[in-house]
């Protein structure tokens, strides 16, 4: 029965500040009104709304105020450079600096490349891709480029 994610949502507490973020990382502005607005995710599959609140600033935990958007693995090389470009910094992650991202997760049997930022309300954005779903053997959390030399 279940297809995929068709959404998710994030609170924020400037809408006009929020749109103009995800319009920067390419996202298409599907609707807006009032204290809400949509953005495409994949047009017609997936779409991200952004809730304007005051009551935004909730302590950050994994399961809350996280989004991670899939990327494709020939993307990986360029992803650091790219947020760099639009102004994002990316977020020091599990002890990794910016400069070791995009990190390889070690969520056995499954390895993923991500990498880490904030949107300007705090909420964690994150950019991944499956590298291997049969991985074996137990590995460490390491940067993409010690994954590569392996």
């Amino acid at each position: 029965m279940i297809k995929g994610l068709y959404e998710a949502h994030l609170p924020v507490s400037n809408l006009e500040n929020s749109i103009v973020f995800y319009k920067k990382l390419g996202l298409e502005l599907a609707y807006e009104k009032g204290k809400v607005a949509f953005f495409w995710i994949v047009k017609g599959e997936s779409w991200l709304g952004l809730w304007e609140s005051d009551s935004v600033q909730l302590k950050y935990h994994p399961s809350i105020r996280h989004v991670a958007f899939k990327i494709d693995e020939e993307d990986l090389e360029r992803v650091a450079g790219w947020l760099n470009s639009i102004g994002i910094e990316i977020r020091t992650e599990f002890g990794f600096t910016s400069e070791h991202q995009p990190l390889v997760l070690p969520n056995n049997p499954h390895a993923h490349a991500a990498i880490y930022f904030s949107d300007p309300d705090g909420n964690s954005l994150e950019l991944i891709t499956p590298l291997r779903l049969d991985v074996d053997e137990e590995f460490k959390m390491m940067s993409l480029e010690e994954w590569k030399e392996q």
